[in-house]
């Protein structure tokens, strides 16, 4: 027994001695390859140390996310706000104690005008129903308020986009397929779907890239698809294309797109084929004549004299002929990667654009024919009233379906690295995303998100969330977003 002892000593020992031997010699190595890089200064100075120079910074994000940042100060989304969507989508209490965390007081912060004599629950009412194309041979009415925005099949999982699907066909609310093209797992769901056409025209496009008819008309024949979209631009990147790198492009993803297997494919930054507000307006009705279904656009909005330029054209050429919805959305970002400097100047935020553009369609008299979708940032209650309020029809979340999902902020939606299993194809990190309880999840959002508005507009004194109005909103502000709202208030009364 002792003989047993000993040998297992020295075993231990020597195993000890060879991992310190090898720390040494990985140190020794470390440190020459250091000193001779000329790459990295800090290294270079202080070689070995150097080296955790990288690793705390990846780790700051980490502990500033969980240990060091407070409730309401992160970026893009705040711990307060994905907290409150976690909640509701796992169907758990959503109530807080002892005082709002939220500072009232900063500019630019969204208040609602409670009525004295707030609506009765038995009198309060589900959202009425809206039209889209009432025109066309096929309009798409509904009574959804709250979907979910465009996010495409190879920037998310096959099993993210089926438990969007499902999860919105259970919620009675549309879903988009982002520019990547019309997938099995959008249909498997059963959704009800608005199809986006991206500047490479993705799923319904030519050998040459140009618009196809015959794939719009195959397209439109899936009774499940609604509406067409034309995205101009998007909030993560106004004004940029993109490029789908040839190891991403499967034999799968090269069917839905239209695209050869396994070459780089770039997005143009606009339609090559859109150069005028009479060529968007031409290609709108192109769009709804092949199809037969309702047919609007996506932009960022920046530049506001064409869009006056036109909505007059609009008005004056023939107001059936105009886009059935226009999406605006935020400059602030969305969930695809794109430069730096894009996300952080280029472009309004929503909560200036959206007041302008309502102002404008008024100014024209197409309230009742154009409907407005908000897009960007919208995951709270509080935020889809704002935007109800400020006249929006209709309101998309990506980041906020995300979060139903499971997506904890990890900031790696471009890397293949999602911990969640949402914007990868690791087969191995998709693997912890079930889709039917992710569905399910998705649609108690979708079911808390209109319970939540339901609880401002009744507080407002409205019996329905679609009579909330500008005059039920106060914004914090001392900058051009009050002479954005004040243009409203005019108008309104």
């Amino acid at each position: 027994m002792d003989t047993m002892l000993i040998n297992f000593l020295d075993l231990m020992t020597s195993l000890f001695l060879l991992a310190v031997g090898c720390v040494v010699v990985w140190i020794i190595y470390m440190y020459f390859a250091d000193k001779h890089q000329q790459t990295h200064a800090i290294r270079r100075n202080y070689p070995v140390i150097g080296r955790f120079r990288y690793f705390f910074e990846k780790q700051g994000e980490f502990f500033r996310q969980y240990f060091f940042a407070q409730d309401r100060e992160e970026m893009p989304f705040n711990r307060a706000e994905r907290s409150w969507v976690y909640r509701a989508a796992k169907n758990v209490d959503r109530t807080i104690a002892f005082g709002s965390t939220r500072n009232l007081n900063p500019s630019g912060t969204i208040l609602f005008m409670n009525h004295p004599f707030p609506t009765l629950e038995e009198d309060a009412s589900q959202p009425s129903d809206i039209t889209f194309g009432p025109s066309q041979p096929k309009p798409f009415s509904t009574s959804s308020v709250f979907n979910i925005s465009g996010m495409s099949y190879g920037a998310l999982s096959s099993r993210a986009v089926l438990a969007l699907s499902k999860g919105a066909k259970q919620a009675g609310c549309w879903m988009n397929t982002g520019e990547g093209g019309l997938s099995p797992y959008h249909l498997q769901g059963g959704a009800d779907i608005v199809f986006q056409i991206g500047t490479a025209k993705y799923g319904v496009r030519d050998r040459d890239g140009k618009l196809s008819d015959e794939k719009l008309k195959q397209i439109a024949a899936h009774e499940q698809v609604r509406m067409f979209e034309l995205k101009l631009s998007q909030g993560a990147k106004p004004g940029k294309g993109g490029m789908l790198p040839g190891a991403k492009v499967s034999e799968e993803i090269a069917n839905i797109r239209g695209i050869p297997v396994g070459q780089d494919s770039y997005s143009p930054n606009r339609h090559p084929d859109i150069n005028s507000t009479t060529d968007l307006l031409d290609m709108v009705a192109h769009i709804r004549q092949v199809t037969g279904k309702p047919c609007g656009f996506k932009l960022v909005v920046g530049l506001s004299a064409w869009l006056d330029d036109l909505l007059k054209e609009i008005s004056e050429r023939d107001p059936q002929l105009g886009p059935d919805f226009i999406t605006i959305d935020s400059a602030d970002g969305g969930t695809g990667a794109a430069p730096q400097p894009l996300m952080d100047y280029v472009g309004l935020p929503l909560q200036e654009s959206l007041p302008l553009v309502i102002a404008l369609r008024k100014k024209h008299g197409l309230q009742d024919r154009i409907r407005i979708i908000a897009s960007g940032k919208l995951i709270t209650p509080g935020k889809v009233a704002w935007a109800l309020a400020t006249g929006a029809d209709a309101i998309v979340s990506a980041r906020g379906n995300m979060f139903a999902l499971g997506c904890i902020q990890a900031l790696q939606c471009n890397k293949n690295t999602c911990p969640t299993g949402i914007t990868t194809h690791n087969v191995k990190l998709q693997q912890g995303l079930d889709v039917e309880d992710k569905a399910e999840r998705v649609a108690n959002y979708n079911k808390y998100m209109h319970y939540g508005v339901g609880l401002i507009a009744h507080s407002c004194g409205v019996d329905n969330v679609r009579k909330l109005c500008p005059e039920h909103v106060r914004i914090v502000c001392d900058n051009s977003l009050s002479v954005a709202m004040d243009k409203l208030y005019e108008q309104y009364h």
